[in-house]
């Protein structure tokens, strides 16, 4: 049984599309979608992880609906978020 859910993709243009979820009362994979296998290097340090995909849920599966209009220039942000006042565009002063 498909589990759909709306969903903003940002590829190539900003679109609304259908996803498949995972099954939330699988065994294998618990509800995530898949199992987590970490690695280690020769150290035994943590090293990363790899993902395998669970059988009930298909990651590929999405229904395009439709575009998103694109912000008119005069709302979209000029400012790169940094404080102008602070050095280097940071403040080291307290919040209060």
């Amino acid at each position: 049984m498909i589990r759909l859910r709306i969903q903003v993709a940002h590829w190539p243009r900003r679109s609304l599309v259908l996803t498949d979820t995972p099954r939330p009362a699988c065994s294998n994979c618990e509800g995530l979608g898949g199992i987590e296998h970490p690695y280690g290097d020769h150290n035994g340090e943590y090293a990363g992880s790899d993902w395998e995909p669970c059988d009930c849920w298909n990651e590929t599966r999405r229904w395009f609906l439709m575009s998103l209009p694109r912000r008119p220039r005069w709302l979209r942000r000029r400012d790169n978020g940094r404080d102008p006042w602070g050095p280097d565009g940071y403040s080291n002063e307290p919040p209060f």
